[in-house]
């Protein structure tokens, strides 16, 4: 189904599901958004390459984009001020509703290279898996089949922190509920949420992926960060999965993800030119004066 009949499928259900006349999603040059009350929602496919062989792409993370509606008028910095307003815990309806448009958009704009067969990673909040009760997967499912695709298509990706340590029992039931409906699963996580909770989780769920952000690493100062990097990559892959070493920005980061094992990467290191700051190494020459997907990670 063309996209733009596909934009218009999705108003007609919401249109009827909330009976208030609102049709979100919209087609701007070829790419899908969704409103949301004052702002505007889009997608940045993230690629997540093969750390060896970082020209080979095996999936994307949808990352939002938000700007104003321009349905709705903000003054000065009201956009800003509302994008960093504290969420609040006990509206859960809003934060599914919310997850689901977004979803959704992603699901839209992933459309148009799904034929790659590259799998497309999208964040679920948590609060959306403690606010729904049963059948977890099962809305987005539907969405997913009209789109002409299947739940193997899509890896449901979770930040992991220590501010949910007492919810994890309820998000692993959520989340088996999504690996029932052959959903992929990632974990995320920093560094400093890699406790013995998180690891237990990672254990008892056998995610596909696992994640460890590469933000600021550089800066922590543990003398057993190394250790702590090869425990992580040791237990994925005792439980057959991949890990990721995710936000790399210098080669720095690329060099960590070779050195510590990762089997893939993601970041803006692997998507900008190749410059003599920023090269693998400078012993090597460079066949062309800018590369975008064939750089290594070393």
């Amino acid at each position: 189904m063309p996209l733009q009949q596909l934009v218009e499928y999705f108003n007609d259900r919401l249109e009827q599901e909330h009976n208030d006349g609102v049709r979100p999603f919209v087609l701007e040059n070829g790419a899908a958004h969704g409103l949301f009350g004052p702002i505007k929602v889009g997608s940045v496919l993230a690629p997540i390459r093969e750390t060896l062989r970082s020209s080979h792409v095996v999936g994307h993370i949808a990352q939002l984009t938000v700007a104003a509606n321009p349905v709705l008028t903000l003054q000065g910095n009201e956009l800003d001020n509302l994008v960093n307003l504290p969420r609040a815990p006990g509206n859960s309806d809003s934060v599914i509703n919310f997850d689901r448009l977004a979803r959704t958009v992603h699901m839209l704009n992933y459309l148009p290279q799904s034929h790659l067969d590259e799998l497309l990673f999208l964040h679920v909040d948590p609060r959306h898996i403690l606010g729904v009760k049963a059948d977890h997967g099962a809305y987005f499912e539907e969405i997913i089949v009209k789109c002409g695709l299947q739940t193997g298509n899509v890896a449901i990706a979770l930040n992991v922190s220590n501010a949910y340590a007492r919810f994890f029992p309820s998000l692993q039931k959520g989340l088996e509920n999504y690996q029932r409906r052959g959903y992929k699963l990632a974990l995320k996580f920093d560094i400093q949420s890699l406790e013995k909770s998180a690891l237990e989780l990672i254990s008892r769920l056998a995610p596909d992926f696992v994640g460890l952000s590469a933000e600021n690493l550089d800066q922590v100062r543990d003398s057993q960060l190394p250790g702590k990097i090869q425990q992580l990559n040791s237990l994925v892959a005792s439980v057959k999965g991949r890990s990721i070493l995710l936000d790399i920005d210098d080669k720095r980061g690329a060099a960590l993800a070779r050195q510590s094992g990762f089997g893939l990467v993601q970041g803006r290191y692997f998507e900008l030119p190749v410059t003599s700051a920023n090269k693998p190494d400078a012993g090597n020459k460079v066949s062309k004066p800018e590369s975008y997907q064939s750089r290594r990670a070393v």
